[in-house]
């Protein structure tokens, strides 16, 4: 055969061939033109040998390059701290409870609220302790803050008439962990039952209510307590409320509840402790600066120890009034009403503490905030707002984000329809189009050219954004990574906004979850169709379907499920990610022999004798090939085992075995055997 046909068939080069001959074992010299047919063979086989070992031993060498990487994240367990860092963000960057943290700084010295900066060398000190090697890194990129609310009230309230400005009701928001008992507080003040019609115990959405408190002489004491005197002479005060889910998934709500607050009531149950959202909660107060009472509530239970609640909230470095600290602590039973009228009390000594920053003007320019949102199907868009300064009527002309509109029609709690509402009054109105967020600063525009000028900005922005709760992205077809495409639909924004929240935080390397489309209101035949197309799964979540949609999915074999709960939610979607996770292969060391002698070599069978020298070795495990230049030469399986000549199924530390080894390997006297078993691991989410 010619050498260039040779070559052809191997797809190299003639030079690539004849310089690789001998490595093979054959010299035909590097002038040679011909090769003796029976000879070409045996280098054509001989080369898809090489070949296949070569291949093997790469897929060895990257495995365990692979394990060496592994091993050594975990053995630096090193993080990269900058050069100063709130304690809760370094909590979440050393992924442990903010209590373990806290403790663990008390016990070094360093007294310090969640929300305080820590600087690089304490931070470091700690983790290290901690058993965390710390690096000191950059400054994380600044987000850019949206203005909120607050400061767009200060700056309208520096421009009106002193004398003008009244004393608008205090806005609360009721905030701490899920079960602790915030929405059974407010039903004690409201006299109402809006806790029994919560879904599974649980405040889905932000609600917000208004109440009247009439003014008892013995606030006097607390007021003269505290140096406050009463200028007025009112019998009765109003207070805004806004209840706040405690669920983790809803942390966003919880945010915007206290960006729009003044005071804060902070529930902690008595028969419990301090929890994650607890934790969460103080952070979000501390970040708005909020006045904040801590309700101890459940003191009606025979399990409830309000002085270790207290002792709880001393370990994070806040100290009750009645332990020398200023944190004002009111122990209430939202079940039985003991204690609301001290809590009321409370909320309203606060109010009259801060009175300079709850000013108002009733003819002011309009100023306010949306709460919540979502679609009705008979009314369209309805948005939920606080008006913080200025009277809001129908035929107002709004700017809300990338919304707007005039107002149709104004609701308050009770649903009944209302002309006009004034500052610190919760309602909703209809009317706004665009895209309206929880949040969003509402503004009123007088002028009607103005008005369609700002319309038109806001849909231009609009269109070049590409901001919608419409289509999102697809799957990218290069990748291997697997795939839950979702087409979701909640029944308000603020609900829509923490279940996306909470589908994001729980993607995996292996499977990625396609949020396809999101909206409000009922799932429809269109959203069918698309998840047809799109081979989706379509969610709901407070929401019902359109008779049309039931039908085409029931026709098309869609898969559909409706949620009133958001932990079944995302149990379910865990469930579904678990079925699509391979099964992942760990690899355990065990031992390493050293080969004293070769018995007899057959094929890709090889029984050796060696000696022990570290760990153990057994039958059936993977032994790799190093030669005693720290060549690797390929791996085996241990087919056979002997120790004193008797079947054996382990060789322990020191003992001379022999062993049958099945493998392309060639093993050969001085050369090291390292052992390993192979462990299937099922992969599961873990939250």
């Amino acid at each position: 055969m010619n050498i260039t046909e040779l070559a052809r068939q191997l797809k190299v080069t003639p030079q690539e061939l004849k310089e690789k001959l001998p490595e093979l074992g054959f010299h035909i010299g590097l002038r040679a033109i011909q090769i003796p047919d029976d000879q070409a063979n045996k280098v054509i086989e001989s080369w898809h040998e090489a070949e296949k070992k070569d291949a093997l031993l790469q897929k060895i060498k990257d495995k365990m390059s692979r394990v060496a990487e592994e091993e050594e994240i975990v053995k630096t367990n090193s993080i990269s701290i900058p050069p100063t860092i709130q304690v809760y963000r370094l909590a979440e960057r050393l992924k442990m409870p903010i209590t373990k943290l806290m403790g663990e700084l008390i016990k070094n010295g360093v007294l310090a609220s969640i929300n305080e900066n820590l600087d690089f060398e304490v931070a470091a000190i700690v983790a290290e302790k901690l058993g965390f090697k710390a690096t000191r890194g950059e400054e994380g990129e600044e987000i850019k803050k949206k203005k909120m609310i607050k400061e767009r009230l200060e700056e309208v309230l520096a421009q009106e008439d002193k004398n003008d400005l009244i004393v608008r009701p205090p806005v609360v928001v009721v905030m701490g962990h899920v079960d602790h008992g915030k929405t059974t507080i407010l039903d004690a003040i409201r006299q109402t039952h809006v806790a029994d019609k919560e879904v599974g115990g649980i405040t889905q959405k932000i609600g917000a209510y208004q109440v009247i408190v009439p003014i008892k002489e013995k606030e006097q004491s607390s007021r003269a307590k505290r140096g406050i005197s009463r200028n007025d002479a009112a019998s009765t005060r109003t207070i805004t409320f806004i209840d706040t889910p405690g669920h983790e998934t809803f942390q966003a709500m919880r945010s915007r509840g206290g960006e729009a607050a003044d005071i804060a009531i902070l529930v902690v149950a008595a028969d419990d402790k301090i929890q994650p959202q607890t934790i969460e909660s103080i952070k979000i107060i501390q970040q708005e600066n909020l006045p904040f009472i801590v309700a101890i509530n459940k003191i009606d239970k025979p399990e409830a120890d309000v002085e270790r609640v207290k002792k709880s909230l001393s370990e994070i470095n806040l100290i009750p009034e009645d332990w020398g600290g200023s944190v004002i602590c009111v122990p209430v039973s939202g079940k039985t009403k003991q204690g609301i009228d001290e809590l009321l009390e409370m909320i309203i000594l606060l109010a009259d503490m801060k009175k300079d920053k709850l000013m108002a003007n009733p003819k002011g320019t309009l100023v306010g905030t949306i709460i919540e949102t979502h679609r009705d199907p008979g009314a369209g868009e309805v948005a939920s707002l606080i008006i913080f300064n200025g009277l809001l009527e129908k035929g107002t002309n709004l700017i809300a984000g990338h919304g707007y509109g005039r107002v149709k029609l104004i609701k308050n709690r009770a649903n009944k329809e209302v002309e006009k509402a004034p500052s610190g009054m919760p309602v909703q109105i209809f009317g706004l189009k665009g895209v309206v967020k929880v949040g969003d600063i509402v503004e009123e525009v007088k002028d009607n050219k103005e008005f369609k000028k700002k319309i038109k900005e806001i849909d231009l922005s609009y269109q070049k954004r590409g901001d919608s709760n419409q289509t999102q992205g697809v799957k990218d077809k290069k990748t291997t990574r697997k795939s839950l495409n979702l087409i979701l639909r909640a029944d308000v924004s603020g609900s829509l906004e923490a279940v996306v929240h909470a589908l994001e935080k729980i993607n995996h390397p292996e499977v990625k979850i396609n949020i396809l489309k999101k909206d409000l209101g009922n799932l429809t035949e269109i959203d069918v169709e698309f998840a047809k197309n799109a081979n989706a799964w379509l969610i709901g979540f407070n929401v019902d379907m359109t008779n049309q949609a039931k039908q085409a999915a029931s026709d098309m074999g869609i898969k559909i499920n409706i949620y009133q709960i958001i932990y079944d939610l995302l149990q379910n979607i865990k469930d579904e990610m678990n079925k699509s996770f391979s099964i992942e292969i760990i690899e355990e060391k065990t031992g390493k022999l050293e080969v004293l002698a070769i018995f007899r070599t057959a094929g890709k069978e090889t029984i050796l004798g060696g000696r022990v020298i570290t760990g153990k070795i057994f039958k059936d495990n993977i032994a790799r090939v190093w030669g005693v230049n720290q060549e690797l030469k390929g791996e085996g399986k241990i087919v056979e085992l002997q120790v004193h000549h008797q079947d054996a199924t382990e060789a322990k530390l020191g003992t001379e075995c022999g062993l049958k080894l099945v493998g392309s390997a060639e093993v050969v006297v001085g050369d090291f055997l390292e052992t390993y078993r192979e462990i299937k691991k099922e992969k599961k989410f873990i939250v």
